[in-house]
């Protein structure tokens, strides 16, 4: 059930009257909605990061998770981290509606490995991307999280862009995404991930693309019998808060929130890589079969449609980040 921010916050304020020596203990209570479920590992690291704060802080702030969109829509939280009705959230690309940087997030076939993707966020492009979403978003990146690879499921092996003539594939509704994948070859078709599963089974479409954990998740396994390893999207996405609720803590409490965020990424990141194999691993006990591509090829193919499906503004920075593939 989707609650809104006037009822939650009504219903903490209850809570705090009602239990006053919980209420007092803490100065500044924190409330990180995401849209993950609780056995995901972004819960996990919401959870940890929890318990970095409390403890840094010695009690004084507290921070309370809220999975699977309880507080909202990640554009909900957004709206309200830039009103001041939400104090923070896990999000990434999605910014882009306000800071167009934040499509660097998600460049098809940028980023060739988790180290030269490492490279770009914690660098000055990095850097670059967080000012521009502190100042446009009203949103303040404070760790950011390695996302598993987007890979093409089908019920058939697909290596080279000729072999998906004309393939019917679902996508996110984000234009680049929809314009590499006809570049390639595809005929891709938006559609809201709530519907993927079912539209795969009555065979409307014949594939989708999505970082193995969201195949898993949703039991795509069921309805796709092989999983092509594209790795066409590396991703990153942001543990942030709300600009507002940031000023309105002492120097003190920020230094607390900002050393949590940076225990929590190094934290994530290993449960991350070991996330990645075992997921691997169960879906070929589903009976899942796994192909290397020919990831060159795909690539090569895909480039000038990536830099070309880029706003002007965006075109040099794209290009030099192709320029440090390594």
């Amino acid at each position: 059930m989707i609650m809104n921010f006037k009822t939650v916050l009504a219903a903490a304020i209850t809570a705090g009257a009602l239990t006053g020596t919980a209420a007092f203990a803490q100065d500044t209570v924190l409330r990180l909605g995401h849209l993950a479920n609780e056995q995901n590992i972004w819960n996990k690291a919401a959870m940890k990061f929890a318990d970095e704060v409390a403890e840094l802080s010695e009690g004084r702030i507290a921070v309370e998770v809220y999975p699977n969109d309880t507080l909202g829509s990640e554009v909900d939280l957004i709206n309200g981290m830039q009103l001041g009705t939400a104090d923070m959230t896990i999000t990434g690309e999605t910014l882009q509606n306000w800071a167009p940087m934040a499509a660097l997030l998600a460049l098809p076939y940028a980023y060739t490995s988790l180290e030269q993707m490492d490279e770009v966020a914690s660098g000055p492009i990095g850097k670059e991307i967080e000012q521009q979403i502190i100042e446009k978003a009203g949103v303040r990146p404070l760790a950011y999280f390695a996302r598993g690879p987007r890979e093409l499921s089908a019920n058939r092996e697909i290596t080279t862009p000729d072999d998906l003539n004309g393939l019917k594939l679902r996508v996110p509704n984000v234009p680049l995404f929809l314009k590499v994948w006809q570049t390639l070859g595809a005929q891709p078709t938006p559609m809201a991930f709530s519907e993927v599963f079912t539209s795969l089974q009555n065979g409307t479409i014949e594939a989708q693309e999505n970082p193995l954990s969201l195949v898993r998740s949703a039991n795509f396994n069921e309805v796709q019998s092989t999983i092509n390893l594209t790795n066409h999207v590396r991703s990153w996405i942001y543990l942030a808060i709300s600009e507002l609720t940031w000023e309105g803590l002492s120097e003190e409490d920020q230094a607390v929130v900002a050393e949590a965020a940076k225990r929590t990424q190094t934290y994530e990141r290993s449960l991350f890589l070991e996330n990645e194999t075992e997921i691997r691993a169960d879906l070929e006990q589903k009976g899942v079969t796994f192909h290397e591509v020919d990831e060159a090829a795909f690539a090569a193919k895909a480039r000038d449609a990536v830099i070309g499906g880029v706003s002007d503004d965006l075109r040099p920075t794209v290009e030099q980040i192709f320029a440090m593939q390594h």
